[in-house]
Formats: C-alpha cells, sequence, structure tokens
C-alpha cells in the first residue's frame, strides 16, 4: 500500500516539476535566457562551423540535434532541459537508482530553474548523473575490469565535453581511486581519471588551440578579486545552492536575505551533521567527495580564471550529488514525509515565477514581426552595447537571440550605423516589451 502511495506521488511530483519547467521559462520575458545562452544556440547555428571554443561542443551539438525536428535553437534548447530531467527521472527508475532522491532533488525550485534555462548545465546534470550510475556499478562489479574501466572513462570524457568544470569530476574520481587502492575497483578509478586526463590534454591542444590560439593566456589572470570578496560570494554562493525553496538573494540586500542565508546555513550543517552520524556507502563516498572537491575546486579556480560569482547554477554539479545523498537519509528518518519539502518547493517557485512573470510569447511574437518586418530574421546581426552589465539593453539582445540566433554582441559604436547592428534605440522605438519587473 505504502510503495502504491509512494508511486503516485513520484509521478504527480514528475507531472508538476515538468509543468513547473515549462512555465518557468514561458512566464518570463525572455525565456530564461543569459549572454552565455546567446552564445550557445548562435554556436549551434553555425555547427559544424567552430566559432569558439569558451564552451565544449556537447551541448552546443544536443542543441543542433534537436533542430532537425525543425524547431528553432531556443526550443531545442529547452527540449534539452526538459529530456535532461526527464531522462534522470528515466535512469533513476529503470536502475532503481537513488529514484526517490532524484524525484525530490530535480522539483528543488534551483533545479527547476536549471532545467528551464538555456544553460550547459541541463546536461551537465544529467551526465553527472549518469557517472554515479556506472560509478555504482563499477563499484558493484557487475562488469570485468575493461569493460568497467571502458565506462567509467567515457562517462568522465563525456561530462568534460559538455563543461570544462568536469576538470574538478575527473580529480575527484582519481582522488577516491587513490583512497580505494586496496580494493578491486579503487585502480579502476585511478586509469580512468587517467585517461580522461589525458583526453582532456590532448582537447586542448588538437582542439582550443587549433580554433583559438589565445583562449588560455585570455581567460587566465591572477588576482582577478579580493579573497574578502570571493569568500564573502563563496559563502552566499553556497547558502543559497542549499536552500531548498529560494536560490537567489535580493542583490540590494535587506532582512529577506537573512532569511534565505540562513535557510541555507543551517540546512549545510544539517547536511554536515547526518553525513557524519549515518554510515555511507562507497556510492556515497564518492558522490559526496565529487560534490565537496567540486565545490572547493570552484572556489579556488576564481583566483587565475575569470567566473561568475558563484552560486546555484556554477555549483550545481557539485551540490547535485550531496543533495540526493542527503534526502536518502532523511528518508531513512523521516520516510515519504521528506516528499513535502518538494512540494513546498515547487509552491514556492510557482508563486515567485508568477509575482515575478514576464509574457515570453508575447514578447517573441513582437521581436518576431520586428525583424520580419526589417528583413533581419535570417541574417546574422550584431547588437551595440557599452557594457554587458547594461542589462536593461543586454536583455533586449538575449530576447531578439531566442528568434534569430545568430547574433553576437558588439563593442564598437561605428557598428551601430549598420542595418544588421541593433541598438535598444532601434528596438524599442518600434516595440514594446513586456519586462519581469523582478528582474
Amino acid at each position: 500500500m505504502l510503495k502504491f502511495k509512494e508511486k503516485n506521488i513520484q509521478i504527480s511530483m514528475v507531472i508538476i516539476t515538468l509543468v513547473m519547467t515549462i512555465l518557468r521559462f514561458l512566464l518570463n520575458e525572455k525565456g530564461r535566457i543569459t549572454p552565455d545562452s546567446i552564445r550557445f544556440m548562435r554556436s549551434a547555428h553555425v555547427f559544424p562551423e567552430i566559432d569558439n571554443t569558451i564552451t565544449p561542443l556537447g551541448y552546443i551539438f544536443s542543441i543542433k540535434l534537436f533542430t532537425f525536428l525543425g524547431i528553432d535553437e531556443f526550443w531545442s534548447s529547452k527540449l534539452v532541459g526538459i529530456f535532461s530531467f526527464l531522462g534522470i527521472i528515466f535512469l533513476a527508475k529503470k536502475f532503481n537508482f537513488f529514484l526517490r532522491e532524484a524525484v525530490i532533488t530535480c522539483s528543488l525550485f534551483a533545479f527547476v530553474s536549471i532545467f528551464a534555462a538555456t544553460y550547459t548545465e541541463t546536461l551537465t546534470l544529467f551526465s553527472v548523473f549518469v557517472l554515479f550510475l556506472v560509478s555504482n556499478s563499477v563499484i558493484n562489479e557487475k562488469w570485468n575490469q575493461i569493460q568497467a574501466f571502458i565506462y567509467l572513462s567515457l562517462s568522465l570524457i563525456l561530462i568534460f565535453n559538455i563543461r570544462y568544470s568536469a576538470l574538478f569530476i575527473v580529480g575527484g574520481t582519481g582522488l577516491f581511486g587513490l583512497i580505494s587502492v586496496k580494493k578491486n575497483y579503487g585502480k579502476i578509478f585511478i586509469f580512468s581519471a587517467i585517461t580522461a586526463g589525458l583526453y582532456i590534454i590532448l582537447y586542448k591542444f588538437l582542439f582550443i588551440d587549433e580554433f583559438n590560439k589565445n583562449y588560455v593566456s585570455e581567460f587566465l589572470e591572477i588576482g582577478l578579486k579580493l579573497t574578502s570578496v570571493l569568500i564573502t560570494e563563496f559563502f552566499q554562493g553556497l547558502a543559497t545552492s542549499f536552500n531548498p525553496f529560494v536560490h537567489i538573494a535580493n542583490p540590494g540586500g535587506g532582512i529577506i536575505n537573512l532569511a534565505i542565508y540562513g535557510i541555507g546555513a543551517v540546512n549545510i550543517l544539517a547536511i554536515i551533521f547526518l553525513f557524519i552520524k549515518n554510515r555511507l556507502s562507497e556510492i556515497e563516498k564518492y558522490m559526496i567527495l565529487i560534490g565537496v572537491s567540486g565545490i572547493i575546486c570552484s572556489y579556488f579556480i576564481q583566483y587565475f580564471y575569470s567566473t561568475d560569482a558563484l552560486d546555484y547554477r556554477l555549483l550545481c554539479a557539485f551540490n547535485f550529488p550531496i543533495w540526493l545523498v542527503y534526502f536518502k537519509k532523511l528518508f531513512s528518518i523521516l520516510d515519504l514525509k521528506i516528499y513535502i519539502i518538494g512540494v513546498l518547493s515547487l509552491i514556492t517557485g510557482f508563486v515567485f515565477t508568477w509575482l515575478s512573470k514576464g509574457n515570453y510569447l508575447e514578447n517573441r511574437e513582437k521581436i518576431s514581426k520586428f525583424l520580419q518586418k526589417e528583413k533581419l530574421d535570417n541574417v546574422p546581426l550584431k547588437f551595440y552595447v557599452n557594457d554587458l552589465d547594461d542589462l536593461e539593453k543586454v536583455n533586449i539582445c538575449e530576447l531578439i537571440s531566442t528568434v534569430n540566433s545568430d547574433i553576437d554582441f558588439t563593442f564598437k559604436a561605428e557598428d551601430s550605423l549598420k542595418k544588421s547592428t541593433l541598438t535598444a534605440h532601434k528596438v524599442l522605438q518600434k516595440i514594446k516589451i513586456d519586462k519581469n519587473k523582478y528582474q
């Protein structure tokens, strides 16, 4: 009876999470797009031409695949997010691997936001779950050593081809192998990490250097931020990432942030307590090691590699396994009551999304008509801005990219004189955009 009840709960939560994911980008004035999203969609549009190496090709290729169904890059990216979510649930169900934990973790508002956005993290989460599934089979010796080595190596390489921060996961895998070297699977983890590491080296020389010789010199820079700033951002990022209800703090500050950070901080303490008090299985140890080492490396890489401030998005691949193990421990204590957390998170997410809504479909229609009238809907475009921090203008370019993905920023004022170069003024004098007042 309890199993039947839980099955219904899980089905309901998966359906509601799917609906929430769709609403999350439809009830947003620009469809959950960022400047990075513009690059992803443009790269997918021109593929197999390589226009940059800032991001691996995995996510870009996945968007391109869906365009063969006859849809554009924007809708393709949304299908990648939706299928990444459903893929995690499908694998969890098929292999009986962290199913209840995957259902509730994916229902958290932060992860709904990830799956709804045009981010590499959507596919990264799916590939990370595949890695843990493969690792579990390796630890339980379901394959012979050669098979285990091949599958684990390919899983690590897959993640790197989606996101460069997989380098941390490769390192964590090697570390886990060293810790477990006396066990049968220890050497498999070590050699798989070494193989993935060799692949990364070859990737750097044969791909990155081939198309962008200045990539490393452009992105490596010592002393980008003061330690005091990085530590503050780090703890704020952790607190919001581990808040099961709200993953975004008010940039303007205020007392509400104390509650947001406070819930996250208390939750982190609860996680630490449960992990210390309860015995961990080998796969749980591996997952936690990947999560913790990834978070630590994400912090230190900021000292010489230009990244945005750490937040729920940049940390999601590493807090994802921690959430899974955390919920497994909570289920062992409170059983079905834990689903309440997912329900409350979905409710919070819906309220937040509704209050801050902007009509993407309406805005898309306006932009489409504007581009068609100006005969700019099927030609390469530029969008002039002085600074990418000027969100009012950048948001317009983001919205345009959802209709014509072959667009890029330009910072040259003289370019604004060209017909194929748009500006905020050129657009707003012709149309009015339904804006998200909480942007």
